[in-house]
């Protein structure tokens, strides 16, 4: 059970990760864009550290403070919800 959360969540992050790469090559090219829904869906579906490492890796959605607030909050309620279930 516990590896399979790990693979769901080391999944998730890659995905986040990937997502804010793509988005930002559609962005420089002009092309169709991933909404911001989509970016902070992934975030919250277990891709929380993906998404944040990608923001600042490929320097995209950075000066938007709802990403910037709102990426690393999703990533502390991850932790916590994590800690709580070790504890429990």
């Amino acid at each position: 059970m516990v590896g399979m959360i790990v693979i769901y969540l080391l999944a998730m992050n890659v995905f986040g990760f990937c997502q804010m790469g793509i988005d930002k090559r559609r962005a420089v090219r002009h092309e169709y864009r991933i909404s911001e829904r989509a970016l902070f869906l992934g975030s919250i579906l277990g891709g929380s550290l993906g998404s944040w490492l990608g923001m600042y890796v490929f320097r995209h959605k950075t000066r938007h403070w709802y990403f910037v607030v709102g990426m690393p909050l999703i990533l502390l309620a991850h932790v916590g919800i994590i800690l709580l279930c070790l504890l429990i």
